[in-house]
C-alpha cells in the first residue's frame, strides 16, 4: 500500500495528473474513455478503397512519437511489428518493436504474429498475440511505454529491428537497449529500459538488423518504455527519464486521455446520431496528427541545414501542404491561432536555414510533391484571420524567391528550369502532343509536366503573395503577382468549356479527352484528377472563372452536370488511369483534396440550396463510421478537416480570403471555444437527415440573408441561428450581391 501512495504522488507530481483521474491509477487494463474522446473510433477508414488506408495510431496531439499496428490494412490478421515511432511522409517506420514467444529459428525469427481482440484509442492500444498474450501500449510526446503479458514457461524475447537498412542495435548493460537508424539523409534513436534482465542477445538477418534480446527466467509481465530523439541517444534517454519516470502506464494512459479531450473539448455537438458523432470526432483526431513538434526540451535537429538548433520555440514538421492548406489549415487557425503561428514560424526557419521555402515540410527536409507553392495559401489565409506573430517580411521573401526563381515543375526543388522562363513570359506552362518526347532534363519522369495544373495552382498562389505584399513592405510587387494571378484564363478553352492543355506553340492540344487524357494520374496536364476537376481550380476568382463559362447560370448547370456525367468507360479502366479518382459522383471526386471546395460552389451561383443538398449526400454516403469511411487518401489530415468543417456547417472555399460558406450542418447545435475565450455556436434545431435545408439565418439575432460569413464575425463569438426543414428554401443566399467574395478585384488586405 506504501508503494502505491508513492507511485500516485510521484504520479502527481511528474504527470499533473488530476484528483478525478486518481482512481483510475493502476488500474490502465480496465480504463474507459470519456468525454469526446468516447466517440474516437482509429479504425474508420483503416481499409482503403484503392489506395492506402489510415492507420489506427496513438499519440498525442502534433507530437513526436506516433504508433500503430504494422500491417497491410485492418483485414489483414497477422501484426508485422509497432514501429517505435514513424516519421514524415507516408508514415515511415523507424525502429519495429515485437515481443516473441518460443525458439528464434531460421523459420520463425521474422515472422508475424497473429492477433486478436484488438482495442484501439488515441491514447492506449491493447491486443493479443497469438504466441506472447496480451500487448498494451501508452503514449507520450517523445517517449512510449509498452507492457507485455507473455503466456507460457516457454523463452521470451523482445525483438527490435533497424528497418531503413543503416543503423546498429546494441544491449547496454542487463536492462537497456539503445538504436540508431539512418533514413533519408538523417538519423533517429532510440534508447529503451526493460524491467526484466536481458540474459541473452542474438541479431538476425542482413548487417545485424534484428536484435532479439532474451529475457530471463522467462518472466510472465515484462514493460518496456522508451524515448526517441533525432539528435542523440543521449537525448533519448532525456526524453524518456522526463516524460515516463514511473514503471506504470495507467499515468500516461490517464495522461493522453486528458491531452485528447482537451482538443476534442474545443468543440461540442448536439443532436446527430452516435455514428455522426464517430465520424466527426475521429476526423477531428486525425487533424491533429500533423504538423509534430520535434523540438526535445529546448532542442532540434533540422534537417535544412543539418545543425541541432537550440531554441524555446516548437519545430514543426511534417505538413503535407497541397492536401492541408484546403482545410487542415484553416481548421487550425481557426481553433489554435498560437500554434498556427508556430508551424508558420518553423517553416520560415526552414526557409532561411535552406534558402527556399518548403513544399512538403517533412523531418529529412523538402519534400517537393505535387504541384503550387501553397505556403502563399497558407500564410496569407493565416495572416488575414488575424494570426501575426510570424516575421511576414521574411515569409514573404520566401514566398517570392519560390513563385519567381524555384521551378514550378512538380516534384522537383531547385532554381528555374527553361519552362519557368517560359510560364514567366507567356503565362501558362506549356504541354507536351500526344506521345511527343520530353526534352527538358528537369522534368520528372513519371511526375511529368502537370501543365494545366501547374498554371491554375500557381495563378491563385500568386495572387495570394499579391495580397501579402503590402503588409511586407512590398506594394510595388502587387501589379506583377496580379499579372501572374490571371494566367488560368490562358488555359481555359472557351469553345470545349473546358480547362485544356495548350502547347509551345500557343495551340490547344489535340485530340484531347477532358475525362481521360493525360496518362497516369491524368499527369501530362493534370495533378491526380482529370479536367473536370480542374475545372473549378481557381479558387481566388470565382467571378472571372465564370465569366469565361458564359454567366453563373451557365457556371450552375456545368456545376449540375459534373455530379451527373458518366464515366465514358468502365471504373475499372477509369481507376487503371485515375487510381486518386475515388469517391465519384459522376465526375466528382469526393476522395481527393483538389474537389473538396466544389460542392460550395452553388453559394456563389445563387443556388445555395444545391449546396446544401450535395454536402448532406456527400457526407451521408462517404463519411461512415466503419472501416471503409474515408474515401480517398487521408493525406495528413487533409481529408479530415473537410469533414469536420463541413459537419459544422461551414468551410472556406478560398484560403486567403477570411470568409466561410455556409452548408448544411449535421448536428442541431456545434459549440466552438475559440482562443480568445468566446464561443461560437451553431444553432440549427431540428437537424437532421431529412431536415437539411436551410429556411432563414441569423446571426447574433441580426438577419443573415447571405451563404456566408466572415472569420471576423466567428471570432466574435455568438450564434449563427439556422432553421432546417425538409423543403430547400430557394430564395434565401440568392440575392444578386449574396455571392462570398471571390474576384480579382477583392483584396482582403483592404478590409
Amino acid at each position: 500500500m506504501k508503494r502505491n501512495r508513492y507511485l500516485i504522488s510521484t504520479a502527481i507530481l511528474f504527470l499533473g495528473i488530476t484528483t478525478s483521474a486518481l482512481a483510475q491509477v493502476g488500474a490502465s487494463s480496465i480504463w474507459k474513455p470519456t468525454g469526446n474522446l468516447t466517440y474516437v473510433d482509429p479504425t474508420i477508414g483503416s481499409v482503403g478503397l484503392i489506395l492506402e488506408p489510415t492507420r489506427p495510431a496513438m499519440y498525442l496531439p502534433n507530437s513526436m512519437v506516433r504508433v500503430f499496428p504494422s500491417r497491410k490494412d485492418q483485414l489483414e490478421d497477422q501484426i508485422d511489428f509497432f514501429p517505435l515511432t514513424i516519421a514524415s511522409h507516408r508514415q515511415q517506420s523507424l525502429f519495429g518493436f515485437m515481443p516473441l514467444s518460443g525458439e528464434v529459428t531460421t523459420e520463425n525469427w521474422k515472422r508475424s504474429r497473429v492477433y486478436d481482440r484488438e482495442k484501439v484509442s488515441p491514447c492506449k492500444y491493447s491486443a493479443y498475440l497469438d504466441d506472447t498474450d496480451e500487448i498494451t501500449f501508452a503514449p507520450a510526446a517523445h517517449s512510449g511505454y509498452f507492457e507485455i503479458d507473455f503466456a507460457g514457461n516457454t523463452p521470451h524475447y523482445l525483438r527490435l529491428s533497424i528497418l531503413n537498412r543503416d543503423g546498429e542495435l546494441t544491449v547496454d548493460g542487463k536492462r537497456a537497449i539503445t538504436g540508431r537508424e539512418t533514413f533519408n539523409g538523417m538519423s533517429a534513436y532510440f534508447y529503451a529500459e526493460v524491467n526484466a534482465d536481458i540474459t541473452g542477445t542474438e541479431y538476425r538477418g542482413d548487417k545485424k538488423q534484428h536484435l532479439f534480446a532474451a529475457l530471463g527466467n522467462n518472466p510472465q509481465k515484462v514493460a518496456v518504455r522508451y524515448g526517441v530523439s533525432f539528435i542523440s541517444v543521449e537525448q533519448a534517454k532525456a526524453n524518456l527519464k522526463k516524460e515516463i519516470p514511473l514503471w506504470n502506464i495507467s499515468p500516461l494512459v490517464i495522461k493522453g486521455a486528458a491531452a485528447w479531450n482537451k482538443v476534442l473539448g474545443q468543440i461540442n455537438v448536439k443532436g446527430g446520431t452516435d455514428a455522426q458523432k464517430r465520424v466527426f470526432y475521429t476526423s477531428l483526431y486525425r487533424a491533429y496528427e500533423r504538423m509534430v513538434n520535434i523540438n526535445e526540451y529546448g532542442q532540434y535537429y533540422s534537417a535544412y541545414d543539418h545543425k541541432v538548433h537550440t531554441s524555446d520555440k516548437p519545430f514543426y514538421v511534417d505538413n503535407w501542404l497541397w492536401d492541408t492548406y484546403i482545410a487542415l489549415e484553416p481548421l487550425q487557425t481557426l481553433l489554435n491561432p498560437e500554434m498556427e503561428a508556430d508551424k508558420i514560424r518553423s517553416y520560415v526557419d526552414m526557409y532561411e536555414q535552406s534558402g527556399w521555402m518548403p513544399s512538403f515540410a517533412v523531418a529529412h527536409g523538402d519534400m517537393p510533391c505535387m504541384t503550387g507553392n501553397h505556403a502563399a495559401a497558407w500564410m496569407a489565409d493565416a495572416w488575414f484571420k488575424g494570426v501575426r506573430n510570424f516575421d511576414i517580411a521574411k515569409a514573404y521573401e520566401g514566398l517570392k524567391k519560390n513563385s519567381l526563381q524555384a521551378t514550378l515543375l512538380p516534384w522537383r526543388n531547385g532554381p528555374a528550369t527553361s519552362l519557368d522562363a517560359f510560364y514567366a513570359e507567356h503565362g501558362y506552362m506549356p504541354s507536351l502532343k500526344p506521345d511527343e518526347k520530353e526534352t527538358v532534363k528537369e522534368v520528372h519522369d513519371f511526375e511529368r509536366r502537370q501543365a494545366v495544373a501547374v498554371t491554375l495552382e500557381n495563378s491563385y498562389d500568386d495572387w495570394c503573395i499579391a495580397q501579402l505584399a503590402k503588409a511586407a513592405g512590398h506594394p510595388e510587387d502587387i501589379p506583377l503577382f496580379m499579372k501572374r494571378a490571371t494566367n488560368y484564363k490562358n488555359v481555359y478553352r472557351a469553345d470545349k468549356g473546358f480547362m485544356w492543355p495548350k502547347d509551345a506553340d500557343g495551340n490547344w492540344i489535340e485530340p484531347f479527352d477532358p475525362k481521360f487524357s493525360g496518362g497516369q494520374g491524368g499527369r501530362d496536364y493534370f495533378t491526380e484528377n482529370n479536367a473536370y476537376t480542374y475545372n473549378w481550380d481557381v479558387k481566388h476568382d470565382l467571378t472571372g472563372l465564370f465569366d469565361l463559362m458564359g454567366g453563373k447560370a451557365k457556371a450552375e448547370e456545368k456545376l449540375d452536370q459534373l455530379f451527373r456525367e458518366n464515366l465514358g468507360r468502365s471504373k475499372y479502366s477509369l481507376w487503371y488511369t485515375f487510381p486518386d479518382a475515388t469517391g465519384m459522383v459522376g465526375q466528382f471526386v469526393m476522395g481527393n483534396e483538389p474537389s473538396f471546395h466544389i460542392p460550395y460552389l452553388y453559394n456563389y451561383t445563387g443556388a445555395p440550396w444545391k449546396t446544401q443538398k450535395r454536402i448532406r449526400m456527400l457526407l451521408d454516403t462517404w463519411y461512415t463510421d466503419n472501416l471503409f469511411g474515408i474515401p480517398g487518401d487521408e493525406d495528413g489530415g487533409g481529408m479530415t478537416a473537410f469533414v469536420v468543417f463541413s459537419m459544422m456547417g461551414f468551410c472556406p472555399v478560398t484560403p486567403g480570403i477570411p470568409v466561410y460558406n455556409i452548408g448544411s450542418p449535421v448536428f442541431s447545435e456545434i459549440t466552438i471555444k475559440l482562443a480568445n475565450g468566446k464561443t461560437f455556436t451553431v444553432s440549427a434545431p431540428g437537424s437532421s437527415v431529412t431536415k437539411k435545408y436551410i429556411q432563414r439565418a441569423t446571426l447574433n439575432g441580426q438577419p443573415l440573408n447571405v451563404p456566408w460569413f466572415t472569420h471576423e464575425d466567428l471570432l466574435k463569438g455568438g450564434v449563427l441561428q439556422l432553421v432546417m426543414d425538409e423543403s430547400p428554401n430557394k430564395q434565401w443566399g440568392t440575392g444578386e450581391q449574396a455571392a462570398p467574395p471571390s474576384s480579382l478585384n477583392y483584396s482582403p488586405a483592404a478590409k
